[in-house]
């Protein structure tokens, strides 16, 4: 129904009509040029010249045109089907296959005469398709009506039909999800309900990652069911080699044990591990009776060098607490003897440093990036980021107090406590200047007077870090520690905080590139990359290559796309299994290259659990009003829907209003008009 609508006056539609009426007056009827005119020719023109200025000025009193229209909506009927490993598990998955796909094939067509029918199959996500692999390595039901929420929102739908077997090993519990639906759930039950003979490994709880050096563990969950009085033996692998294993005795119908396993982690890189069960007589399957898991072994161990000049008490003390620490790997030498080159040191201790004789240390350290630790230096001059002017051969006798504004680190209140405990140092006599950008830890205290003259101060200028210890005797600092708490916690404290602050670098090469190095395999893999000029910014002209390689040899290769100032690739998934990847760039005539590995690993929860939950697909259809039906007899939800009176078509009316300016054919209207009455005119010679 059409209806015109505005807010404008009614006196102005009359005063829009005098106004066309006095116009086209004036322009023909007192107009001497149209003299020669007949009467009916004059009649005519004033016609056109009124309907069209009439036109116009109706179009300026804002007429709008609402349209009312009833629109009536059929129920859609939603068809979800499970694509999940486990509804075909069993001795006669194709010819399942086969009845499942003839079955939603009749439903689908008999639907469709009166409904139009959505399918739509989930498992690890959900997604709109109409074929069937029922390869989907996990089963997330609370992830189906999530996507029903987002892609059917105020929509009529009349049901939803269920297909599946009611496992499900991902996600959030489906029921209360499904209680808010506002339509019934007709669930379709498929799958073996029976328990079967199977001994299964059923999980595997472990540290992704684990220091070399260092010991780790494995828990591995082993289920059986219908397998009483039978015995088995649980094996662990790695690179085909048997490391351990543990013998199962099943004592019950439905058996379930946890067995522990430690580990050495002897070699750096991702190890795989393969566990076993051994089989049994009559399992329903024996894909379930292997496992892998992996784990990432980093080689955390950093090197320290540790020079001095003579033998000293201090040395031992630091030395004991620096091989306590598995992450690192501590070498002696003398300063006089040392030809090294440090770039292969994460840090190098001098103790004892004299700047006439170890300058060149000092030179080679900085030109190598590698920072330094200075312990009881032998002079006062030539100290990095300080200046402390006093006579020669003169010392105080200092204790140590805490600096409260110290942030480059934090330390525990049993160190804290420890410091005001600790006995008094020989340190320089002088005035101290410590450069901008350094922090003190420890204070000076002569007497009962406290100082802001460092004894232990750490400096960070450009990435280059290094700390300096003003004080002969912090062996006494250890010894101490054990006569107050017969141990040396606090004391290695504060040695391992010094070590790992100097000790850790930043990332300063010209071409980075991250991923994780263990994705599961329905997983998208991910890289992200970034290149830097000289200067240290981010850069984006060179293009970035990526190659792929599997156990194989066989190679997939792949560019980047440039995403604001950084690389970033999507790989897709791949087959479980370990590869290798190297990416290149072209940065100033040099190839850059980063190489690492990564492994995908095998997704196993479909074979974990495969007993047919048919009492939560009975439970959801209930929750909305539906009923649940075997796949024999599933043609019956054609007949329960066509009978429910609350599955009906939606009739709704629809307001539609434009403005009537916006009609393209008023203004064909109007040129119409105005065409014609210009032809008339020229033809009769008035123009």
């Amino acid at each position: 129904m059409l209806q015109f609508v505005s807010d404008t006056p009614v006196y102005y539609i009359l005063l829009c009509i005098i106004a066309a009426t006095f116009f086209s007056f004036l322009l023909y009827y007192r107009n001497k040029h149209n003299s020669e005119l007949t009467t009916k020719t004059i009649a005519l023109l004033s016609v056109f010249r009124f309907s069209a200025f009439l036109i116009v000025c109706l179009l300026l009193c804002n007429f709008l045109i609402k349209n009312t229209s009833n629109k009536t909506e059929s129920p859609t009927i939603l068809f979800a089907v499970d694509n999940s490993s486990s509804v075909l598990y069993g001795k006669d998955s194709l010819n399942n296959k086969r009845l499942i796909e003839e079955k939603i094939k009749n439903l689908n067509s008999g639907l469709a005469k009166s409904f139009n029918v959505k399918q739509m199959v989930f498992g690890s996500k959900t997604r709109f398709n109409d074929s069937l692999s029922f390869n989907d390595k996990e089963t997330d039901l609370s992830e189906l009506f999530s996507f029903i929420d987002v892609n059917f929102q105020n929509q009529n739908i009349g049901a939803l039909v269920l297909l599946s077997d009611g496992i499900m090993n991902k996600g959030l519990n489906p029921v209360y999800s499904a209680e808010q639906l506002k339509f019934p759930i007709y669930s379709i039950a498929v799958g073996d309900t029976n328990e079967n003979k199977d001994l299964l490994i059923y999980k595997i709880n472990h540290n992704q990652i684990a220091y070399l050096g260092n010991k780790f563990a494995a828990e591995v969950v082993v289920n059986a069911n219908k397998l009483v009085n039978e015995e088995a033996t649980l094996s662990v692998y790695k690179n085909g080699i048997k490391k351990q294993e543990q013998k199962i005795k099943i004592n019950s119908e439905n058996y379930s044990k946890t067995f522990q396993f430690i580990f050495d982690a002897d070699a750096p890189g991702i190890q795989k591990y393969e566990v076993t069960v051994s089989r049994l007589n009559n399992e329903i399957s024996y894909s379930n009776n292997q496992q892998s898991f992996i784990v990432d072994v980093i080689d955390n161990r950093e090197k320290i060098l540790l020079l001095s000049n003579a033998p000293h008490p201090d040395i031992a003390a630091i030395s004991e607490s620096i091989e306590n620490m598995k992450n690192y790997e501590l070498v002696k030498d003398q300063t006089s003897l040392t030809q090294k080159t440090f770039k292969a040191y994460s840090l190098v201790i001098i103790h004892g440093y004299n700047a006439l004789t170890d300058a060149k240390i000092m030179e080679n350290c900085n030109n190598n990036n590698v920072p330094v630790f200075i312990i009881n230096p032998l002079t006062s001059e030539g100290l990095p980021n300080i200046k402390i002017n006093g006579s020669l051969n003169r010392y105080n006798d200092t204790e140590p107090t805490l600096n409260k504004s110290f942030s480059f680190f934090t330390i525990s209140d049993e160190l804290k406590s420890f410091i005001k405990q600790l006995p008094a140092l020989k340190t320089f006599f002088g005035n101290y200047a410590v450069s901008n950008g350094s922090q003190v830890l420890l204070n000076q205290k002569i007497g009962m007077v406290e100082t802001n003259d460092p004894i232990f101060y750490f400096n960070e200028l450009n990435g280059l870090k290094n700390a300096v210890f003003i004080g002969d005797g912090i062996w006494r600092w250890k010894m101490r520690n054990y006569q107050e708490n017969e141990n040396f916690n606090a004391f290695n404290e504060l040695i391992s905080k010094t070590i790992q602050f100097l000790s850790i670098k930043g990332d300063k090469s010209f071409f980075r590139v991250y991923t994780n190095k263990i994705v599961n395999e329905n997983e998208v893999i991910e890289f992200n990359a970034e290149v830097y000029n000289k200067s240290y910014e981010l850069i984006t002209d060179p293009e970035v290559s990526l190659t792929i390689k599997n156990k194989n040899n066989i190679a997939f290769s792949y560019y980047f796309s440039k995403i604001n100032n950084s690389y970033r690739l999507n790989a897709g998934l791949l087959e479980p299994g370990e590869y290798t990847y190297e990416a290149k760039v072209k940065l100033d005539n040099s190839m850059l290259t980063k190489k690492g590995i990564l492994m995908v690993k095998a997704i196993v929860s479909e074979q974990l659990n495969t007993i047919a939950n048919h009492q939560l697909l009975n439970q959801l259809s209930n929750a909305t009003n539906g009923k649940m039906f075997q796949l024999n007899n599933c043609e019956r939800i054609i007949e329960e829907i066509n009978n429910n009176e609350y599955i009906k078509p939606i009739t709704y009316s629809e307001n539609k209003t434009i403005e009537l300016i916006e009609l393209k054919w008023i203004f064909l209207v109007v040129l119409f008009l105005f065409t014609i009455e210009w032809l008339i005119r020229k033809f009769n010679g008035i123009i």
